[in-house]
């Protein structure tokens, strides 16, 4: 039984079912699991308890504002966070338990860990983004705290961050389906957030957007190594960097289009 660190493993959710139960139990050490659960109507919630979560209710407040509701919530101030869909590897809670203890008596403030992404249902080898993407996970709550923007959060604090050496597991979207069901959620969240601070709408820029995404994902982040799988994940990265400026251009353009953005989104289960 692996030695308890007094930490909390925080993991937010929403329809998790098929994936919580693993990342739950890939962080044995963990004093305390909470998941924040934004509305499931599959059986997330009863699955997270059995595997020993504590489970509360928060409607969605965004990425980043439901990740600081959540810290708040915990019984310790030194917090792991994970997405439903990732999960610690043997090699990286071995590091964890030997590494933590020195920086959770320290005045440190985070830790960096490397993420490595399995696409459509394989590793990716060569992909930079996907091969050991740094992130910060580990964090004291009362000395880094994550950004308010709706999507593409980051956790901010002052210094300099641990870094561990095993990576955790991204199980990326099932399939591409998935993904580009995620991508218009995503987009509409980037979206508010340009409108909150009056971002002109520039679309003539969008085919180099485009263009330039696809050279920097498929080239120069090696995508072309991992054949059509890299193809297809840098196609996709440089199709989202295009739509989300064409929806922010529509926004504008027609702003009773967000009302019905949002029922449409909120019909197809993906209001977050």
């Amino acid at each position: 039984m692996a030695h308890l660190l007094p930490l909390t493993l925080v993991v937010m959710t929403r329809n998790e079912a098929q994936k919580i139960a693993r990342c739950l139990d890939s962080v044995p050490f963990a004093a305390e699991k909470l998941v924040v659960d934004s509305g499931s109507t599959d059986n997330t919630a009863a699955i997270a308890r059995a595997h020993g979560a504590r489970v509360l209710h928060q409607d969605w407040l965004g990425f980043g504002p439901q990740r600081n509701f959540a810290a708040a919530q915990c019984s310790h101030p030194w917090i792991l966070m994970l997405d439903a869909d990732e999960y610690l590897t043997p090699a990286l809670i071995d590091e964890l338990q030997q590494r933590l203890p020195a920086l959770m008596e320290s005045d440190g403030a985070a830790a960096v860990l490397r993420r490595h992404l399995i696409y459509m249902g394989r590793p990716m080898r060569w992909y930079r983004p996907a091969v050991g993407e740094k992130m910060a996970r580990f964090y004291h709550r009362d000395r880094a705290r994550w950004s308010d923007a709706r999507v593409h959060e980051s956790l901010q604090f002052k210094g300099f961050p641990v870094t561990m050496k095993a990576p955790f597991l991204h199980d990326n979207n099932p399939s591409l389906v998935e993904k580009q069901l995620k991508i218009l959620l995503y987009a509409e969240l980037k979206c508010r957030d340009w409108l909150d601070k009056n971002k002109p709408a520039r679309m003539w820029q969008t085919p180099f957007v485009f263009a330039l995404a696809f050279i920097k994902d498929y080239v120069l982040r090696l995508g072309f190594l991992d054949g059509w799988r890299g193809y297809a994940i840098s196609q996709t990265a440089a199709s989202y960097a295009a739509y989300k400026r064409m929806r922010y251009y529509e926004m504008r353009q027609n702003p009773a289009s967000r009302d019905t953005a949002t029922a449409a989104l909120t019909r197809s289960g993906l209001d977050h």
